[in-house]
């Protein structure tokens, strides 16, 4: 039998600092692969208040929940996005992870895909600066 994915953020020292798309979450140590990194917290609101809020932090959770990630104490909300990932998101239980897909080194940037609507929107029209398009 397979045991379970842990969905408890390790608490693995992180570090909000410049990144090449302003400010990015780096890892202050190495982090393993599989290992649940951080979870993206704010504040739960109903979806129609999604299209009126003027947040840069919105994530979607369903059909009926987005989190309001703009608060501070939400450090998640400085993953970038990158075409080449080293992380990925899983929702469980309504709530956000962000989890580690290959060992990442200490000193490197934390960055997830955001997805297609996301970068058609929001990326695609002032070019990707992530690492890999930026090369």
């Amino acid at each position: 039998m397979m045991a379970k994915k842990k969905y408890q953020p390790g608490n693995f020292k992180l570090n909000v600092k410049r990144s090449a798309t302003g400010l990015g979450l780096f890892a202050g140590e190495l982090i393993p692969k599989g290992a649940c990194i951080i979870e993206y917290i704010g504040r739960a609101i109903p979806s129609e208040e999604q299209y009126t809020s003027k947040s840069k932090y919105l994530f979607e959770v369903d059909s009926k929940i987005t989190i309001d990630g703009t608060t501070r104490k939400n450090k998640a909300r400085y993953v970038n996005h990158s075409c080449r990932p080293n992380a990925d998101i899983t929702i469980w239980k309504k709530r956000i992870f962000i989890m580690a897909k290959r060992a990442i080194k200490a000193g490197e940037e934390i960055a997830y895909d955001y997805g297609k609507e996301y970068w058609d929107e929001h990326i695609k029209p002032f070019g990707c600066r992530c690492v890999k398009c930026a090369q």
